[in-house]
């Protein structure tokens, strides 16, 4: 082996091999997707779930991507062990309905065996085992084709290592792992599950079974075979950069190391001196890559679901420094390191720098001041338990220190015993898993709303994607493919019932991208519906929920679905001048206040952005200006298709955790480079159409995140001539010209 392979050229080799085996090299998503069951991407089979579901038809019969991941529920863990990190890269390829056992077994083999010198990873044969389900004859047979091995050298093992599931009915099937033998020295010949000495690196789904009654990961029915046999594979880049770089673990990588290596120099600690040092400074290294990646992606710290996560992060790195002797601010330090290594592969990690770490320092100030004042209340309360000649710190005191002020346990725990002091422990883990509870319980009720979309999924298998002509038209003659009520396909919908109609085509804009669905009617033979909510609940069919106004609805009749114009005028305005006002934004704060999400209905408009402080009156003053000096030079509005690659290189922004096909998506620009954004929504063929763009307000939604809010057209009209009225009865009032009226008042 080659122990010089860097991580970058390791990934580069992996995407190489199964692109010259035809696969479409797929980029990297986000780490956000819109997936009400995931808080973050954790696997590289998450994006192309869609496709293993079959709730849509996937672009290419194979693929191979690289994958950012986030793992969160063993955080705790990171450090303690070698196998634990939040932030991993997930080197996967993918067939649907193309090859299956037997070609996944050969591409994988062929990788992992082929020297160095010929583009593989070289990995010594003699050392490799694979694992294949105890009851999958069929992989046995193929592995000993394919490789030569003998027989025991073919490890079999049960339902727990070697059957993957989701855990839910759906697809699964049996798995085969590379395996590699790392020496006497990790562990006793022949314990292929201990994970030490026999390492799992490479994993092979052979996904050929449709699960129903799933129990547990061990215990489901198989209700008979997949309609396309499919393939994925997951092997950790981590992993497999430690193997072939002769290290002991993940963290002692190139592109992790150096920020240990500078944390040594800043603390005077020892790599491999102590073990209690060695586990916080595992913990800085995999903490400051992660929160940097997390941040990149555009999540900011917060008190709930992700930003908790990032500010957690960033936080356990944070603390662990100073627990290694380091009080100065540290992520300056540290997050550079990071950068360089991790940027030989993402390079927006350079570009997008100063918004990152413009992100990540503040949060270390602001902890730095929750540490201060997080003392002193420790201080009261260690007093108070002196005081009551008790040795012992109420769980509940530790609790409200981590809860309020964001202290952690370890610190509560280390200044305890300085003072002499135990903390209730069980009791403060008690009121934690009760929070923990309180969380899940909202999790679920959230998930809750989101509706089985098996219904819909059957919909477009019988009958094809909506022609949707909301670009084109506000009118159509349409009929209706399916009709709803609770979920549920009826034969009538009745006068002031409220369900969903399917049309075979349809002008009314779903709710997406921020911009709320389109207002109007859809008329049919002696009855009306009004269309009070357009939505997506599966890609390609758009769904009107409706209320039956007059009439009673037969799925059979003609139908004439119609948009009210004046709302898709003020939808249309409104989608605009968020465009207008983020360009605006950029303009006077610099090109690192970038959207980080939206909200535009008929006449309002929001927008959020990071930045790390409030706008001033005269900021605030600016951006309007500027807003309206572009409605006032009438710029153009155009848009049009391009793959992401080319809408990239032409400058074109995305919003952040907003998923975009690779193949083809929209770019609206305004005013030409001034304002290019990727964007499904409709707006004005000219920005003097928007009418006027009123700045109302700007506020804070969180650390490292503000929202500025505007109306446009009629309504900011309608809200200037409010003003003036204001102004003008006060004016009366006082005995006083508008001019004089600030003076007067005070």
């Amino acid at each position: 082996m080659d122990d010089g392979l860097s991580t970058a050229e390791i990934r580069r080799r992996f995407l190489a091999h199964f692109e010259a085996a035809g696969h479409t090299v797929v980029p990297s998503a986000s780490l956000l997707l819109d997936d009400p069951n995931l808080l973050f991407v954790n696997a590289g089979m998450v994006p192309f779930k869609p496709y293993f579901l079959g709730q849509e038809t996937p672009p290419y019969p194979r693929a191979t991507s690289v994958q950012k991941c986030i793992r969160t529920p063993d955080i705790e863990d990171v450090g303690r062990t070698t196998r634990h990190g939040t932030f991993f890269e997930m080197c996967g390829n993918f067939s649907f309905g193309d090859y299956f056992k037997e070609g996944a077994i050969e591409l994988a083999w062929e990788l992992v065996t082929k020297p160095v010198a010929d583009g593989g990873w070289g990995f010594d044969e003699s050392r490799l085992y694979p694992s294949v389900y105890v009851d999958d004859p069929e992989a046995v047979a193929l592995w000993r084709r394919v490789t030569g091995l003998p027989d025991d050298r073919i490890i079999r093992l049960g339902k727990k290592e070697n059957y993957w599931s989701m855990g839910v009915p759906g697809p699964g099937g049996p798995c085969s792992e590379i395996l590699i033998d790392r020496g006497p020295a990790y562990g006793p010949d022949g314990d292929f599950t201990a994970e030490d000495r026999y390492l799992e690196f490479w994993n092979l789904v052979f996904m050929q079974d449709e699960l129903s009654a799933v129990r547990s990961k061990e215990d489901f029915d198989i209700a008979g075979s997949l309609p396309k046999r499919n393939i994925d594979t997951g092997m950790g880049l981590e992993r497999v950069a430690f193997l072939l770089q002769g290290k002991e673990n993940m963290y002692e990588i190139d592109v992790m190391f150096p920020v240990i290596e500078r944390a040594e120099e800043l603390t005077g600690r020892k790599y491999g001196a102590d073990p209690t040092d060695d586990v916080r400074l595992r913990v800085v290294a995999d903490h400051v890559r992660s929160s940097m990646m997390l941040i990149g992606d555009g999540v900011t710290p917060g008190n709930e679901a992700r930003g908790y996560v990032l500010r957690r992060l960033l936080r356990r790195a944070v603390r662990s420094m100073r627990l290694l002797g380091y009080d100065d601010p540290a992520l300056p330090e540290l997050l550079p390191i990071s950068r360089d290594k991790m940027g030989e592969t993402y390079a927006e990690l350079h570009t997008d720098w100063d918004r990152i770490s413009r992100v990540a320092y503040a949060e270390e100030e602001v902890f730095r001041k929750t540490l201060q004042a997080g003392t002193q209340i420790f201080d009261l309360a260690a007093s108070e338990v002196k005081a009551q000649e008790s040795r012992v710190l109420p769980g509940s005191k530790a609790f409200a220190l981590h809860d309020t002020y964001g202290f952690p346990i370890d610190l509560t725990l280390e200044m305890a015993a300085e003072q002499g002091l135990s903390v209730d422990e069980d009791g403060f883990r008690r009121l934690m898993a009760e929070q923990r509870e309180r969380a899940k319980a909202d999790a679920r009720a959230k998930k809750g709303q989101h509706a089985d979309t098996s219904v819909y999924r059957g919909i477009l298998d019988d009958h094809g994607p909506t022609e949707w002509l909301a670009y084109e038209t506000l009118e159509t003659e349409s009929r209706a493919l399916a009709v709803l009520r609770e979920g549920r396909p009826v034969t009538t919908l009745g006068n002031g019932e409220i369900g969903e109609v399917v049309l075979d085509r349809t002008p009314f804009y779903a709710e997406s991208g921020g911009q709320v669905a389109d207002a109007g009617i859809i008329e049919f033979d002696g009855g009306r519906l009004e269309v009070v909510d357009v939505q997506r609940p599966v890609r390609g069919l758009v769904v009107h929920q409706v209320r039956v106004v007059d009439g009673e609805l037969d799925p059979s009749s003609t139908l004439h679905a119609q948009v009210d114009p004046e709302w898709r005028t003020g939808a249309r305005q409104a989608h605009s001048g968020t465009h207008v006002v983020h360009a605006a934004l950029r303009e006077v704060l610099g090109p690192s206040a970038l959207q980080s999400g939206s909200y535009n209905r008929p006449g309002y408009l929001r927008l959020d952005f990071g930045w790390l402080s409030g706008l001033t009156a005269e900021q605030l003053r600016d951006i309007e200006q500027v807003s309206n000096h572009a409605l006032r030079a009438d710029l153009p509005v155009g848009w049009q298709y391009m793959t992401l690659a080319e809408a990239k290189e032409w400058g074109a922004l995305a919003l952040f955790g907003e998923t975009y096909d690779d193949q083809k998506v929209r770019v609206v620009e305004i005013g030409g480079p001034w304002s290019r954004e990727l964007c499904g929504g409709t707006h004005v063929d000219h920005a003097s159409q928007i009418g006027t763009i009123v700045v109302t307000g700007e506020s804070s939604v969180g650390s490292g995140n503000r929202r500025i809010e505007a109306l446009t057209g009629v309504e900011g009209f309608g809200y200037l001539a409010r003003e003036r009225d204001v102004v003008s009865r006060l004016s009366t009032l006082l005995k006083t010209q508008p001019d004089d009226l600030v003076g007067r008042v005070s």
